[in-house]
Order: C-alpha cells, then sequence, then structure tokens
C-alpha cells in the first residue's frame, strides 16, 4: 500500500480544509473534486471543507459543526489553507478565525497547517496541465509564463518568483513569473516581452488553484497577446492532492496549536 493511500488512524483528528471561495460555482466544484481527492488518500478520518468569502460553510461555521460532534466539545481538528502562497489570508484572516473559534469552543484543539506552496509537487501539477493542451515539458522552444493570481504581500510574489527560476532549469527557453492582480508584470505583458525577445513560442501555466474570474482573465488576455497555449487551473491535480495530505501529516509533527482570541 502507498504511503497516500494508507489508511488513517480511525482516532486521527478530522481536517478542515479552507478554500478562497468565489462567487463563480466552477470555483466550489473544483474545490469540492480536490477534496473528494483527498478523501481517497485516506489520511484523515473525515475531511471537511469551508471558505474565507462569497462560498458557504465559512471557517467558524465549520469548526463549530465539529465542535458539536466532538464529545463534550473536547477535540481536535487540523486546519489547513487551501491556498496556493502564503499571504494575508493565511496569515492574518485565517488565523483570526481560528482564534475566534478556540474562544466559543475552549476544549476544541486546532493545529494550523502551511499552504500547500511552496512545494516541487506544484511544479510537477502545473507540468501535467501543460501538457494536457499539448505543451511538452521542458521544451527548450517553448517560453513559460507562470501566471499567479497576484498578492500584495511581497513574500507571495518572491515565492513565485523562486518557483519560476527553479523550473527555468528543466529546460524550458525561460520561465517568466505574472500576476493577474495587485502587481506587475500582468501574464499577458509577460507574453508580449518574450515573443519580443525572440522565444519560439510561449505558453501559459495557469498558477491557480479554481476556476473564475482571475483564471478566465489570463486565458483570454494572454491567448490575445499571442500565447499559443494556455492550461487549465491545478484543480484537482493528484500533485495537490498528495500536497494536501502530506500538509495534514505534517501540521500534527509536532503540533502548532492555535492560541484563542483574547
Amino acid at each position: 500500500m502507498t504511503p497516500s493511500s494508507t489508511p488513517a488512524n480511525p482516532g486521527a483528528p478530522p481536517l478542515l480544509v479552507v478554500a478562497h471561495g468565489s462567487r463563480d460555482p466552477r470555483a466550489a466544484a473544483a474545490v469540492e473534486a480536490l477534496v473528494g481527492e483527498v478523501r481517497r488518500r485516506r489520511r484523515a478520518p473525515r475531511v471537511v471543507t469551508a471558505y474565507l468569502d462569497h462560498a458557504p460553510p465559512t471557517a467558524g461555521q465549520a469548526l463549530d459543526a465539529l465542535a458539536g460532534r466532538a464529545r463534550g466539545g473536547n477535540g481536535e481538528v487540523i486546519v489547513l489553507p487551501l491556498l496556493l502562497t502564503a499571504a494575508y489570508h493565511s496569515k492574518t484572516d485565517l488565523p483570526g478565525a481560528l482564534r475566534e473559534a478556540r474562544r466559543r469552543h475552549p476544549l476544541l484543539r486546532l493545529y494550523y497547517g502551511e499552504t500547500l506552496g511552496p512545494h516541487e509537487g506544484l511544479i510537477a501539477a502545473l507540468e501535467r496541465r501543460l501538457a494536457e493542451v499539448g505543451v511538452t515539458p521542458g521544451d527548450p522552444e517553448t517560453a513559460v509564463v507562470l501566471a499567479a493570481a497576484g498578492s500584495s504581500d511581497p513574500s507571495a510574489g518572491a515565492v513565485v518568483a523562486g518557483m519560476a527560476r527553479e523550473w527555468a532549469r528543466r529546460g524550458w527557453w525561460a520561465v517568466t513569473p505574472a500576476y493577474a492582480s495587485a502587481v506587475r508584470p500582468r501574464p499577458e505583458e509577460a507574453v508580449t516581452r518574450l515573443l519580443a525577445a525572440g522565444a519560439p513560442r510561449v505558453a501559459v501555466a495557469t498558477y491557480i488553484l479554481a476556476p473564475g474570474y482571475f483564471a478566465d482573465k489570463v486565458r483570454r488576455d494572454t491567448l490575445a497577446a499571442g500565447a499559443v497555449a494556455v492550461s487549465p487551473v491545478l484543480g484537482p491535480a493528484p500533485e495537490v492532492a498528495d500536497i494536501v495530505a502530506e500538509r495534514y501529516v505534517q501540521a500534527m509533527q509536532p503540533p502548532q496549536e492555535v492560541a484563542a482570541a483574547g
């Protein structure tokens, strides 16, 4: 039996994954498909989904329900931000919601895990998605735009830029980071610059977890700028599900408990 399919200890804590959320129903469908892949890996005895915005339940509502299922409210929950980079949502927004939940349920022990990225498995997932649109991984005649949603947090941009540098070592003509919001360059600007620099062709790797406004904008604008292909969102890629399962285990070794709000 492979590590990813090893059954969870029935007494292990449930897993609460918290995604960004979107008004676009395709986003929740993609998140639920990913959560289904995580469940099939059988690392956690129970996997629950919540959202930071636009879709129910909130993290607080999900934790209230989990606390209600725990005997006397005394239980443990592993909470993972289903986010690709650490920024405001994972550093401030979600931890604040968890502290409030601890205040309401003082016997509930919450352990907070890491965001999905950075992780080498995400590059494998990006290559999988590019291959689905006919782009050979590591093709020296293809430049890649690594298109992220974008964040005003400089550390998030630094993570994406670091990924691009690492990925460029795999043989591509070049790999350039770009951002759909908050900072530049925009993905379409990166496509234009690479073509002007002599790239034989440019493909766009969509470093976004779920469909929605940003993914649609990246696709539309980069194709108009001359990209030959744009990959789908990461969604329920098996590599992403493996990372979630890994983060769950890491969150317990050793566990970092979330303090209650004052």
